[in-house]
């Protein structure tokens, strides 16, 4: 299985932050952002790893990352996605690079704690795509699940709803067979004119063919400074009680 971090984007929500840098090298206590994702994956047994960026400060993840070696890896691949044309667009630069084989794919953002391996083994090259969630208290920011009578069928996946079906939104850690590029090859840019993650994945759940398992640990999308904040607290926290 291949690894994708997708690390683009213009991080405007941590303006003036960004200003000099990407937002996912920005510090989360005593690391890069980009470090918890990476090592989400490294963790997992994922050791073929792409990230894709973009914007004019993509030179700097080379500067930061180099070939890999603070994670146990002998090189890291790099793509640059033109312009802001949503989270599958951005996939779509990995095409070439996964090839015939299924990805993991991880937001340069999402900090997750929970081990992932047990997943990622079971799934890998298997049919259909694994979407991750979380219960949250604010589901309206999210994509949501929507469930069946029963509880236990998804039967939609709603974007940013006024009245959520649900608190268990969707969150940035995806894993996809080879036909995702297919797929994305068939997606229409929605009314803010970008190639949405969650058409894509309302493409697999038609088929019958996606999965959904839950986070026990910590997620935290650090895209706000508040929420920077929290990761850098938490880290700190556990460190002093280490």
């Amino acid at each position: 299985m291949k690894g994708i971090i997708l690390a683009g984007g213009n991080g405007s929500r941590l303006y003036p932050l960004t200003f000099a840098t990407n937002k996912h090298l920005l510090p989360v206590y005593d690391v890069p952002m980009i470090y918890y994702p990476i090592r989400t994956l490294v963790q997992a047994g994922i050791k073929d790893i792409m990230i894709v960026t973009g914007g004019v400060h993509a030179g700097d993840f080379i500067k930061v990352l180099k070939n890999g070696e603070d994670f146990g890896l002998t090189k890291f691949n790099y793509a640059y996605q033109e312009g802001s044309g949503g989270i599958a667009d951005a996939l779509s630069m990995a095409e070439t690079f996964v090839g015939d084989d299924s990805c993991a794919v991880i937001l340069g953002d999402n900090i997750i704690t929970d081990d992932i391996s047990s997943i990622v083994s079971h799934y890998a090259g298997l049919d259909g795509a694994v979407i991750f969630t979380k219960d949250v208290e604010d589901a309206e920011r999210f994509g949501v699940l929507e469930f069946d009578e029963t509880g236990t069928d998804i039967v939609d996946i709603i974007e940013k709803p006024t009245n959520p079906p649900s608190n268990c939104a969707v969150i940035g850690l995806y894993m996809y067979d080879k036909t995702v590029f297919d797929k994305i090859h068939n997606l229409s840019p929605s009314d803010r004119g970008e190639l949405e993650v969650t058409d894509l994945n309302k493409m697999y759940l038609a088929e019958g063919n996606l999965e959904a398992t839950k986070l026990q640990g910590t997620w935290i999308d650090c895209g706000t400074p508040d929420s920077l904040a929290k990761a850098t607290l938490k880290f700190y926290n556990d460190k002093k009680e280490n």
